[in-house]
Order: C-alpha cells, then structure tokens, then sequence
C-alpha cells in the first residue's frame, strides 16, 4: 500500500482551520453586537413532523424560500407595496435613498441568517430586503396608512375602521408573515423603511406593528400582554415580536417547597408529566384561568392553588393556525438558546400540555373543564396532535431557567406519589361523585356503626348479668 498518497500538510491544514476559525469567531460576534435573533431553517427532525408548519404557501419572506419556491416571491405584488410606500414617503426620498440606507445594512442583516446566502449578490439581497419591508408595513395592520393618515391629520389618529378594517388581507397572509420562523427578514429593515418613508409619524414601526400584534393575539385570546419594547434593536424578526408576548407572568415556586415538591425524593430530576387523567386520579382539579391583564397574560400562565390541588391552566382555542404559530415559536427558541437569558418559555408550556392532553380522555376532561376548546373533528385528533407537538426538540427540563413549571411539576408529581391522596381521591371519584352511592355508601357506615355499638352493648350487657 502506497502511503505516500496520504501525506498529510499539517501547516497548511492548520493555517486554513484557523484562518476559519477567525471567520467564524468575527460572525459570532457580528450576530451578537447585531442581531438579536438568528433566523435559521428549522431541524429536519422537528420539521419531518408535520413539513407543512414550517413553510409558506401564500408568500416568502427571506431568502429561505426566495429560492426554494421562487413562485412564492409575488415580486409583483411586492413591487406594488413599494409604489405604496414612495407615494406615502415625504419629499426628497426617493428611491435611490431606500436603496442606499439598506445597501448600508446589507452586511448586518446577511449576519442574522444562519446561512450565508452566498447565491445571492448584494444587488439581489438589497433589492429582497426593500421589497420585502414594504410588503410588512402595506400588509401588516395597515400600519403604513395608518402613519400617513397620522400625519396628514397633523399628528392626530385617523378613524377606526369597524369590523376588522385594519386586519390582515388573509389567515394565510398572517400565517406566511408572522408565523413562520424561517419566513423572516431581520425587523431592523423593516424598521428604517418606516423611518425613512414617515419618519414624523409620532412613533416607531416597532411600535405600530406591536399594536398589531396585540390585538390580533387579543382576539384569538392567546395573548393580553402589552411587553416594553425599548426599540427596533431588540426585536429580531416579526415571530420574535410575536414571542415577546408569551411570556409567564411569574411561575409559583412557593408551592415547590419540603418533600411533596420533589415527589418524596430530595434532588430527583423531573421527569415526564402526568396525564390529565392521572392527575385527575390523585385527586388535581382542573380549572379554566381567564386572562385578565394583571392575573394571567397569556396561554403560559398556569398556576397551581391550594396546596396544589387545583391547576389553572388559561384556555387554549384550538384552530388550524394553533399548532403552527406553538410549533414556529418552539422553533425560535431552538435556534436561539441564548435568548432571553436562556429561558424557553413557550418550549416548557409545550411539552406540558404536549404530555398532559396526549390521550383523547385527557383531552376530554380537559374540554369538560374549559381548559381546551377545539372544533376539530374528534378528541382523539385533538390528543394525536397535542402528542407530537414537541417531537425532535430539546429542553433542560431540569433548569430552573429554561422550564418555568419547573417547581409545578415537582409540586403535581409529589401529589401524586402520596399515596393516602390517591386513596381519598379514588374514593371520593369511585363513590361521592355519584349521589346515590354515596348516600348508599353514608347508610351503609351508618349501619355498621349501629351493628358494632348493638354489638358491645349485648357484651356489655351480658357481662354485666353474669357477674
């Protein structure tokens, strides 16, 4: 065997590792200093679920699929909201001003993608970004005309439009744009075409778009939360916004105290949890927690009460956009594990229901207490689609930081594991939940009560004459 074909060059094998080593340590800090979210394809794992979740069928966003499904690029369509946007800018910004403040932001913006995009030249990413950012601002809320309108009326907020006038074209306008986590430009671009086109509106695109933002998490009742956001720099994306607004008020350590909270064993690491039906078993009541601003602010909000007895869980409204907007935002934090100082909220309140309605009984009693309301076509869809939800992801169930339920579980699963609550709990189910056992049940102790005091009476009795 000839090894001389096999030599090889440490020098220059060393000389190009480091030389891709300094190229990747200067993108990290560039995303860093730059970008507060990376925008990444989601995992093949996770999207080998349910591919349809993570893709756009009306409109692409993005390089992603810009290139992957170049009939989704509706440039037509796009070039019309950038005609939108030069009528609306104030005099003096023209055209040539947009390109060249987004050509200054070409190099920040291909770091907040975790692909280099290397096929497209920096004419083509420019013109991407600017057609792009004019399709959020005209598509979004109305958020553009609704700027003009402020201005032109000096200052002031225009009419409100009844019925829903300033909403979204369509549900899949709203998917595509919001939604999904690839389909994304970074909010910066967007943030300087607002500027530039109304920049004496009296507020900021971040501000405008999280208007709308609310109201829409509003009306599907996912979100009440009005989160600070400081400026454009924070926000990384449009989904990110959406994700500022699913955040748990505050979890409820005080309960996970003494040995009920760790399950009996001091240390033991949480595990997976319990199913509806089980906790139902062991004596846990279910309860609907309604959002109401201070209280709860959103699906996240689950509080455990008295003792740990009652779990209330905010109502999630279940339609075909549910599993997509959870599962795009589990997607964020998976790509972005270091964001927000490392807590992946909406991950933890996914594998929590993931695991508590995986079962059509569990999703039954679930509806029973107004926990889950769902139109779909059976519980039992309903429990398969709960059941796969968080397929393929990881999460530091263990870490305080990361899993916010952290202390309910442990509280849930020492309840559990105490065995005199099963019994009481199996009984007052098997027994006093049927009024007519247990009036039964009350006679019949009555009349053994009876029997045993007649009993030692005739002992009594008996003893009494015989002496």
């Amino acid at each position: 065997m000839d090894h001389a074909a096999h030599v090889v060059d440490i020098a220059s094998l060393a000389e190009r590792l480091r030389a891709e080593l300094a190229a990747a340590d200067a993108a990290a800090g560039q995303l860093v200093r730059g970008c507060p979210i990376v925008i990444a394809e989601v995992g093949e794992l996770t999207r080998s679920i349910d591919p349809d979740e993570y893709i756009p069928h009306h409109v692409s966003i993005g390089p992603y699929h810009r290139t992957k499904s170049p009939h989704l690029a509706m440039d037509g369509e796009k070039v019309q909201c950038l005609g939108a946007v030069l009528s609306s800018a104030i005099a003096g910004t023209t055209l040539e001003v947009y390109l060249e403040e987004l050509t200054s932001l070409e190099g920040r913006a291909r770091s907040c993608y975790a692909h280099s995009f290397e096929h497209m030249d920096g004419a083509e990413f420019v013109r991407m970004l600017l057609l792009d950012a004019c399709y959020v601002l005209v598509k979004v809320g109305g958020v553009l005309e609704a700027a003009a309108a402020r201005r032109g009326n000096g200052g002031e907020a225009p009419p409100a439009s009844g019925g829903g006038g300033h909403m979204m074209a369509g549900v899949a306008v709203v998917r595509d744009v919001l939604y999904l986590a690839e389909n994304q430009i970074p909010f910066f671009a967007v943030d300087k075409v607002y500027n530039l086109t109304v920049p004496d509106s009296g507020d900021s695109a971040a501000d405008a778009i999280a208007a709308y933002v609310r109201e829409l998490l509003r009306d599907q009742q996912y979100s009440v939360a009005t989160p600070a956001v400081a400026g454009p720099d924070e926000i990384g994306n449009l989904l990110h916004l959406l994700h500022m607004h699913f955040t748990p008020t505050s979890p409820s350590p005080s309960l996970a105290t003494g040995s009920e909270a760790t399950g009996g064993g001091k240390g033991r690491r949480v595990g997976r949890w319990r199913t509806a039906t089980e906790y139902h078993s062991a004596g846990v009541r279910f309860r609907a927690r309604p959002l109401v601003g201070k209280s709860a602010r959103s699906i996240l909000d689950v509080k455990l009460i008295g003792g740990g007895g009652t779990l209330e869980i905010p109502r999630l409204n279940i339609d075909a956009e549910t599993w997509r907007l959870l599962r795009n935002l589990v997607a964020l934090e998976q790509s972005n594990p270091g964001a927000a100082g490392g807590s992946h909220h909406v991950t933890a309140y996914c594998v929590f229901v993931s695991q508590l309605a995986c079962t059509p009984w569990d999703v039954e009693l679930l509806s029973r207490r107004g926990v889950i309301s769902h139109g779909l076509g059976s519980h039992a869809e309903v429990a398969e689609l709960f059941a796969g939800l968080c397929k393929g992801v990881a999460f530091r169930a263990d870490d305080p930081r990361s899993n916010y339920l952290h202390a309910t579980w442990r509280t849930l699963e020492g309840r559990f594991q105490c065995r005199p609550r099963r019994w009481a709990a199996w009984l007052m189910l098997r027994y006093f939940s049927n009024p007519w056992l247990a009036v039964g049940l009350v006679a019949a102790a009555v009349g053994l009560v009876c029997t045993v005091v007649q009993a030692v009476y005739s002992v009594l009795s008996y003893t009494s004459g015989g002496s």
